[in-house]
């Protein structure tokens, strides 16, 4: 079992949750069932659903197709994943701006678990 996490910003944001909040019932859908694929089985279970983004310390879930929505995550000791950023990816190549936000996301995480 692998448990799946969010990051959350220091004010207890929950910026994950509000993407997919934010998505179509349908993206919804499959994003939380690949997520309870995740939990339930462990990553892999979605293996044509996961990709090493490279030159970054992260992984994304991809939902291909007409919906093409990415969320970046990391893996910690293959017990568990801390979902950082999720998008929904319109150009072939990921947009700097995305991997940007969750190396930020990453960073306070990191510095935050060292305080914990």
């Amino acid at each position: 079992m692998t448990k799946v996490l969010y990051y959350t910003t220091n004010k207890g944001e929950n910026p994950v949750s509000d993407f997919i909040d934010g998505l179509e019932q349908r993206q919804q859908s499959k994003l939380l069932r690949i997520f309870g694929y995740i939990e339930k089985y462990g990553l892999q279970s979605i293996l044509p659903h996961v990709k090493k983004l490279t030159g970054t310390p992260f992984w994304e879930i991809r939902i291909l197709g007409k919906d093409n929505i990415r969320v970046f995550y990391i893996s910690i000791a293959n017990e568990s994943i801390v979902a950082l950023h999720g998008f929904i990816k319109k150009k072939q190549l990921t947009p700097q701006k995305e991997i940007a936000t969750a190396l930020s996301r990453y960073h306070d995480w990191l510095l935050r678990k060292k305080t914990d």
